[in-house]
């Protein structure tokens, strides 16, 4: 099993632009070398009759069907409006950029 160095532990945390202590490397380290460990058993299990999957669940489309339906009056969408001029919202000219 293959565990992180100090050196690859500081180089992640200056890639992340993280500033660690000493006792937080010790302790990050600890850590993610555990988290090897437990993901490296993977390697052991013989998946030769497992298909390869890009998620474990079947997915499915949950949305609604898209059915036209009436919107919403005018006067109701703009009633909170600060500003408007006749049927739309008002901004005050230009933009960002």
């Amino acid at each position: 099993m293959a565990e992180i160095s100090r050196d690859q532990l500081l180089h992640v945390a200056a890639l992340a632009r993280l500033e660690l202590r000493d006792d937080e490397l010790e302790r990050l380290g600890a850590q993610l070398n555990d988290i090897i460990a437990a993901v490296s058993k993977v390697a052991e299990l013989d998946l030769s009759d497992v298909p390869p999957t890009s998620h474990p669940l079947d997915v499915v489309n949950v949305w609604a069907e898209d059915e036209p339906r009436p919107s919403l009056p005018v006067e109701e969408a703009l009633a909170n409006a600060p500003q408007r001029d006749g049927a739309y919202f008002k901004v005050p000219p230009g933009g960002t950029s």
